[in-house]
């Protein structure tokens, strides 16, 4: 195995030649990736080009429909599951929340919902509305100490009224990566559907949505250095059983059945250029070629082993630094690289704003985990403070930020 080549990844990026980005370190990267030159070229290309209503016999339009096709296909491909399976959505958010809408008109009053207090509130807020039409909603908490899910909690909740489970992936806090395949196993076994937000976890590498055994898994592109979809991937036994929620002469299309609100096509298309920078990334560090999910896998381990590399010394600075409250594990492996915190002495706005004076681009909030916020006891409107990177991230970069903090502490 190839180590990341940083040189030829960053050369893909043109925010590492923008003059007006030189010299930052991007740690806000949780909240949305820089976009790959690939998928900045395709949408380009398509407003130049092909930005008509799709799916005419004429050729801008035929082609812009081939392209949009072409996006859904691969992308299936990538995650190893049908294309029938993917859905593109203005938003993982509104994607969830259509989710919801098209299972409460499934479930009876008294059925049960358990959701996370780990959560993006995207995966919580529209199920916790259920609540409205008698369902009832449970909460699988973190323990408060490590900020981390217990699978056996999950086990004493679940039961025969129990008819779905929402859980993340990863959360954009904790950052430890959840064993998604043992949760949905036992969710299965309760005979309830797992509901996956992947949103947190999909920078970091397109997992093999099939081995995971989820029913639905969501995730958004913008974090992953495309453009600002949402995509969702349900399974074909769950979309002929639920509800559609688009409109009534698409009843029929698997794919046009949960997107009443359709996104735009030149992002749809742009799809195409995330997939052609995974492509470019697995051919230089690799070149023979594989099927589309074992490549993914390759740039997932790429991308996860030049990580980890440097996420710990980040860690070990934050652990051991008497001021610093770390959430999440102090071990790198088996957690992505986001850091988040607060310090003793400190308010989080305030250093965050010093941060910036360092060119250090970085979060404060409560990145819509309100509940989880609150949950480990720390003021939501104030917040914590979040440091995220991604596989084009340099070692340079993390001791620039190790070093700012040093001195502000």
């Amino acid at each position: 195995m190839a180590d990341l080549d940083l040189d030829f990844i960053r050369s893909n990026f043109p925010a590492f030649s923008e003059p007006s980005l030189e010299a930052w370190g991007f740690f806000e990267n949780a909240g949305g990736s820089y976009a790959c030159g690939q998928t900045i070229d395709w949408l380009n290309r398509y407003y130049r080009q092909t930005k008509v209503q799709p799916y005419y016999d004429f050729p801008a339009s035929a082609t812009a429909g081939e392209q949009m096709d072409t996006a859904k296909q691969r992308m299936a491909a990538w995650l190893n599951v049908d294309a029938e399976e993917v859905h593109f959505g203005p938003s993982t958010s509104l994607n969830t929340y259509v989710l919801a809408q098209a299972l409460r008109q499934k479930l009876k009053p008294g059925d049960e919902v358990i959701v996370t207090n780990q959560d993006h509130e995207a995966n919580v807020g529209a199920w916790s509305r259920l609540q409205d039409g008698g369902i009832v909603v449970r909460e699988w908490k973190v323990d408060p100490d490590t900020a981390e899910l217990i699978p056996m909690d999950l086990q004493a909740l679940l039961n025969q009224r129990t008819r779905a489970v929402a859980f993340t992936h990863c959360s954009n806090l904790v950052a430890s990566i959840n064993p998604v395949r043992e949760i949905t196993d036992m969710v299965h076994q309760a005979g309830a559907l797992a509901i996956v937000d992947g949103v947190s976890f999909c920078p970091h590498g397109l997992p093999d949505v099939r081995a995971l055994g989820a029913d639905v898994y969501l995730f958004s592109l913008y974090k992953v250095y495309g453009p600002h979809l949402g995509v969702m991937v349900m399974s074909k036994e769950l979309n002929g059983d639920l509800p559609y929620q688009g409109h009534f002469f698409n009843a029929g299309i698997p794919g046009a059945r949960f997107t009443p609100a359709g996104p735009d096509h030149a992002q749809i298309a742009a799809v195409n250029g995330v997939l052609d920078y995974m492509e470019a990334v697995y051919q230089h560090h690799h070149g023979e070629d594989c099927p589309d999910v074992h490549k993914a896998a390759a740039v997932m381990k790429l991308f996860r082993e030049h990580e980890t590399k440097l996420l710990q010394p980040l860690l070990d600075f934050m652990s051991g630094h008497h001021k610093v409250r770390l959430i999440g594990s102090k071990d790198a492996q088996g957690r992505a690289p986001t850091v988040t915190f607060t310090a003793h002495g400190h308010r989080s706005t305030e250093l965050a704003s010093q941060l910036s004076a360092f060119k250090l681009g970085v979060g404060v909030g409560h990145f819509y985990a309100y509940r989880l916020i609150e949950a480990l006891g720390i003021d939501p409107e104030e917040g914590a403070l979040r440091t995220s990177f991604v596989h084009y991230t340099s070692s340079d970069e993390v001791d620039q930020l190790i070093a700012a903090l040093d001195r502000l502490l």
